[in-house]
């Protein structure tokens, strides 16, 4: 029940927020953003660091919310971020933005952990997932701008996190 209420939330607050008129602009962001998640649910999908739980029904699984979040929550959280990122020189505005973006994202998290619909395994915890969402809001503002450097910066980030957090090769299919 909670991930209906979640979509057609985001749903809402997209029709409200987004100016669907330029998505165009923000496509190739929101494919970094899908490519970058389904690797690490590809990586770890038998070695998982975070995963969903769905508590209201049998149905829901791991991979129908994160399909949801993927394809639907995030992208339109991406171009409501990115259409508001502040302009200009005022640095301080910028990390402030990126700050309250991932520390909104860090609290819909632990508030889930709390209730049991979001788990932490394998070395992964909230504090890790604060870092985690800094680095991605700051991601998806490079990719944004310079493209291939956010690539370049992503597979060296994987090779950090992957060697953090080893994902046992045995385990994957």
């Amino acid at each position: 029940m909670y991930l209906l209420f979640v979509v057609v939330a985001w749903i809402i607050i997209g029709k409200k927020f987004v100016h669907w008129k330029t998505w165009k602009e923000y496509y190739s962001t929101i494919q970094y953003f899908i490519i970058c998640n389904l690797f690490y649910n590809f990586l770890y999908y038998n070695h998982t660091l975070w995963a969903y739980k769905a508590k209201t029904t049998p149905l829901l699984n791991h991979t129908l919310i994160e399909t949801a979040f993927t394809f639907l929550v995030v992208p339109i959280t991406i171009m409501i971020y990115l259409q508001h990122f502040p302009e200009g020189d005022q640095k301080q505005k910028k990390y402030l933005y990126v700050f309250s973006w991932s520390f909104f994202f860090w609290i819909i998290e632990y508030l889930f952990s709390k209730k049991g619909l979001f788990v932490y395994d394998n070395g992964w915890n909230v504090w890790w997932s604060a870092i985690f969402n800094m680095l991605m809001f700051t991601m998806l503002r490079i990719h944004y701008k310079k493209p291939l450097l956010a690539l370049i910066l992503s597979i060296l980030i994987i090779i950090f996190l992957i060697f953090l957090f080893p994902s046992p090769l045995l385990k994957m299919k």
